[in-house]
């Protein structure tokens, strides 16, 4: 502990030093009494829910597809989450400031067309919420706010992944050491599906984000798209739902102070909002005619996991999860979403015995082991369904039958898979505070030991030894879970592991003996994203080609700077639960 105090006053003196140069602004301290009185003295249901702007990432000549080149800023503007909130800061994506929105804009691309994005910082000298130096987090030398933008899902060259260590300032007036090019490009070569982009800075996820720097992305392929005849045009619409709190004059609120500021002054393990925003209104409404409706969900929540129903209990059909289609569609009357885990699902409102519905959620927080959901964040939004009309037009939309091949995966043979052991470490004070998370015990700037080959599959077995439900993120490689096994005896095995940080050498095979929990079936297929139960080894196949052709890469995934992989918590990403991921040849 002598070591650890020495260490804080170091850390509290460099959060002094670079407050000079990286200002951010000083929130008062922040009763959770005052926060939740602010969320509850909004009325749910009165603003209407919002689309994003489209933008097409590619142009029709002679009706076929081709590039386009987009330019899309990152612009500091006034946005009002809610009818009776004044307007406050945000951060957000768009082709100007005029046209920026918060989520950003959707966009639209099309198999096989490559899109190249220029991605420009137009933010201010001073970041609009608190923000913590005593992390690992980009510092530039003269001030700004660092950005790098991460699509999310994406199949894509190193240089385009949106590095933590590749970030820029407004204007590229300062870089960060992996820094390389203006323009990325997306080949969009991968099965077509849902993404999502988000800025990626080092040590400032969570708080870029939670400001608003996201938006949706698709992949379009009318080849697989057109045969399933889903809902199409206005009954095709995305809700990116993230929690949010809010200060008394309406601000968004960010923790200022940590949970152990000796150790971090401002990071907390944890960010939960009292509202629940869907594409940027609190608690809004949609009318819906009796048809079918397609519905891309996306949680981009820093922490929060959602368990989604409807209150007069319409089945989902859950076509495809993150960035893949399903073999065929799955009927649930629940789905549980991660952070950053996207649902592709289809409400036939036909059906709905009531004239409304409120979509719910039910989900404890932290996941799966906390607090219960109550009565502000148990509610996302209302669905108000319109009495049939024989103005309305025919629905000629369908559920199919049948889905993609390439869904299902094939266990491969583990005597000749290359196998890894991945271990979830949370780091505690005596008094049981977290102070960091690591991944095998090592960080982010510590030697790469993931190489995986270019083109290879491998079997991941990633174990949990934490308290919380973790949302696995490998970029580049798409994955799926084929087995969820208990660790029994866990006390014995992870005192094992604190000296020892070796699976094989504790005898996890011993140990993981007991529960198999069942993955869902609406998570079977090629996934981003997949739930890492505490207590548990989970174990997925990740594949580094293109899944649906078995081919390899048509770029060199194998250059600088590289990928990472991480939880998905935003907090815990940033501190420091992330690792580098190097592809060979």
């Amino acid at each position: 502990m002598g070591t650890r105090t020495l260490q804080a006053a170091t850390l509290l003196l460099l959060s002094t030093a670079v407050s000079l140069v990286f200002s951010q602004t000083t929130v008062a301290p922040v009763t959770q009494q005052t926060l939740q009185k602010v969320a509850g003295s909004l009325q749910m249901y009165v603003d209407p829910l919002p689309q994003m702007p489209k933008i097409y990432g590619y142009n029709l000549r002679n009706g076929s597809p081709v590039p386009v080149n987009l330019t899309i800023g990152m612009y500091q503007k006034m946005w009002k989450f809610h009818r009776d909130l004044p307007a406050t800061s945000v951060f957000v994506y768009g082709t100007s400031l005029t046209a920026a929105t918060f989520p950003g804009p959707t966009i639209t691309a099309r198999h096989g067309v490559p899109l190249y994005v220029t991605w420009e910082n137009h933010l201010p000298q001073s970041h609009i919420l608190s923000w913590d130096p005593t992390i690992p987090t980009a510092i530039p030398k003269s001030g700004g706010v660092p950005t790098v933008v991460h699509l999310h899902g994406s199949v894509h060259s190193p240089q385009s992944d949106g590095s933590p260590f590749a970030w820029f300032t407004a204007d590229f007036k300062e870089t960060g050491p992996k820094w390389s090019q203006t323009t990325y490009t997306y080949p969009n070569v991968q099965p077509p599906g849902n993404l999502w982009y988000h800025d990626h800075a080092l040590g400032l996820t969570r708080a870029n984000l939670l400001a608003g720097l996201l938006g949706a992305y698709v992949i379009e392929k009318p080849s697989v798209d057109d045969p399933m005849n889903l809902p199409c045009n206005d009954d095709d619409l995305h809700l990116i739902i993230a929690d949010r709190s809010f200060n008394v004059d309406g601000s968004l609120y960010m923790n200022a102070t940590g949970n152990v500021p000796s150790i971090h002054p401002q990071w907390q393990p944890e960010y939960f909002g009292e509202a629940v925003t869907v594409n940027g209104k609190a608690w809004p409404f949609l009318s819906v005619r009796r048809r079918r409706y397609r519905f891309r969900i996306l949680n981009a929540s820093n922490a929060r996991y959602f368990n989604l129903s409807l209150s007069n209990n319409l089945p989902l059909y859950v076509v495809g999860s993150d960035s893949s289609y399903l073999s065929a569609p799955v009927t649930t009357p629940t789905i549980i979403l991660a952070p950053a885990e996207l649902a592709d699902v289809v409400i036939d409102f036909s059906l709905s015995p009531t004239g409304e519905a409120e979509l719910l959620n039910s989900a404890p927080y932290p996941y799966p082991n906390g607090t219960a959901a109550g009565p502000l964040n148990g509610k996302v939004m209302k669905f108000i369904v319109q009495p049939k009309s024989n103005m309305d037009p025919p629905d000629n939309s369908t559920v199919p039958e049948k889905e993609v091949d390439y869904a299902t995966v094939t266990t491969p043979d583990p005597t000749t898979t290359m196998t890894r052991y991945i271990v979830m470490y949370e780091y505690q004070t005596a008094s049981g505070e977290p102070t960091h998370l690591y991944i095998n015990g090592l960080r982010l700037e510590d030697p790469v030991t993931e190489t995986p080959k270019s083109g290879s599959t491998e079997l991941w077995h990633v174990i949990n030894l934490t308290g919380d439900n973790h949302p696995l993120h490998i970029h580049l490689g798409m994955f799926q879970a084929i087995k969820v096994q208990e660790l029994l005896d866990l006390q014995k095995f992870t005192a094992c592991m604190r000296v020892a940080n070796d699976a094989v050498k504790c005898n996890v095979t011993e140990h993981a003996a007991g529960t198999t929990l069942a993955v869902p079936e609406y998570e079977k297929t090629w996934k981003n994203v997949v739930k890492i139960e505490p207590g548990f080894v989970t174990s997925v196949v990740a594949a580094f080609k293109l899944v649906d052709t078995n081919q390899t890469y048509p770029f060199d995934a194998t250059a600088e700077p590289g990928y990472v992989y991480h939880c998905h918590i935003l907090d815990h990403e940033d501190n420091a639960m992330i690792r580098p991921l190097k592809i060979l040849p």
